[in-house]
């Protein structure tokens, strides 16, 4: 389960997505994630699974790996289908006691649910697609504008980064220490959930302990480097938008346009 998480690892490959300006993926991955949140009707969804499937090809990222970040999340997924399916008012399909199904629950509970598979595989994409040297640098680009308000751009953009860079980071460590404990008697499966959860204590305080020395590890290295944030910092690698991202970009808002038209 816990080798399951995608999002913040990066699969070096030469592909089109991944030789996108970073500044560009990061804003079609905007886009992409607004018109989720846009679309509501059938073939709106269609046009999405579209547009995913295109990404997902010229990525050429496996979908099997991709689609395997959402098993840590399955119980969020259901949960939210639930809800909506209970909770939801309309046209009554089924009652049983308090409870009552309604169709215009199940049409909510699917939407809601392809909306959450759609906006964890579109993270995911990003992250594997893109360095996470790239992706501070391209952050910290869309975010100067508003350096003129004060907003560190640089700052916040590391910030990003590197919570972006320790997940895969903290998740391996979190594997090795639930195999040690295992292996000294430690069950994380048994039970019920005040059981499991009683049972994650031995896991969650060495995981906290090795988060904060790699935190402070990485202080260390840093100010040995003489890091000083963005300030007069040159990079080796500048970015520039080529004819491809100018295609990318046509290609997005096409999309955006065409999700606001299925909405009427």
């Amino acid at each position: 389960m816990i080798k399951d998480i995608t999002i913040g690892q990066y699969i070096p490959a030469d592909t089109p997505v991944h030789n996108l300006d970073p500044r560009s993926k990061i804003i079609i991955t905007f886009v992409f994630i607004t018109a989720l949140f846009l679309v509501n009707t059938f073939f709106g969804y269609i046009y999405i699974l579209a547009f995913m499937g295109i990404a997902l090809g010229l990525s050429k990222i496996s979908p099997k790996y991709l689609f395997r970040g959402l098993k840590p999340l399955v119980f969020i997924i259901v949960l939210t289908a639930i809800l909506n399916i209970f909770m939801t008012e309309g046209e009554i399909i089924y009652k049983l006691w308090k409870l009552t199904i309604t169709k215009e629950g199940l049409i909510q509970a699917a939407f809601m649910c392809i909306r959450l598979v759609f906006l964890i595989t579109g993270a995911s994409l990003l992250t594997l697609t893109t360095s996470p040297i790239a992706l501070t640098d391209g952050i910290e680009k869309l975010l100067n504008p508003f350096k003129k308000i004060g907003v560190p751009a640089h700052e916040l953009a590391m910030m990003m980064t590197i919570a972006l860079r320790f997940i895969p980071t903290l998740l391996e460590e979190t594997d090795k220490i639930m195999k040690a404990q295992m292996a000294r008697g430690a069950d994380f499966e048994s039970g019920n959930m005040i059981a499991r959860a009683k049972a994650m204590v031995p896991l969650l305080v060495p995981l906290f302990i090795s988060a904060f020395r790699r935190a402070d590890e990485l202080a260390m290295a840093m100010e040995a480097r003489c890091y000083r944030g963005g300030d007069k910092r040159t990079r080796m690698k500048q970015l520039k938008f080529e004819m491809r991202d100018i295609y990318a970009s046509i290609i997005t808002i096409a999309f955006g346009g065409l999700i606001i038209w299925s909405r009427f």
